[in-house]
């Protein structure tokens, strides 16, 4: 699986009901496996950005749809990243090729 960072902020909507739910962003997660993908870390961050979300997907086609499936819903705006982990990125560099593990 490919690794993603999505940083969200959240609308005055999203502000909104986070107030009133809190356990909404549990129920959020859940969503993100029901279309193929996991949530691996998750932390809500001050400054320009309300949550940082390390997450797993199989595809670029499937992280695109969670991000499409979220944004849509008018609670956050999200930015989303793809990740390589610092040892594949220095053995990219190295030569030694690319692998799947992150």
């Amino acid at each position: 699986m490919a690794t993603y960072i999505m940083l969200s902020m959240l609308t005055d909507e999203g502000r909104k009901t986070l107030k009133e739910r809190p356990e909404r962003i549990n129920q959020v997660n859940k969503e993100v496996e029901s279309m193929g993908a996991r949530v691996s870390a998750q932390y809500a961050v001050l400054g320009g950005y309300d949550f940082v979300n390390v997450i797993e997907a199989p595809s670029n086609e499937v992280m695109a749809r969670i991000s499409m499936e979220l944004g849509a819903r008018g609670t956050i705006k999200v930015t989303t990243l793809p990740a390589m982990a610092i040892d594949q990125f220095v053995d990219m560099l190295s030569g030694g090729g690319s692998s799947d593990s992150n």
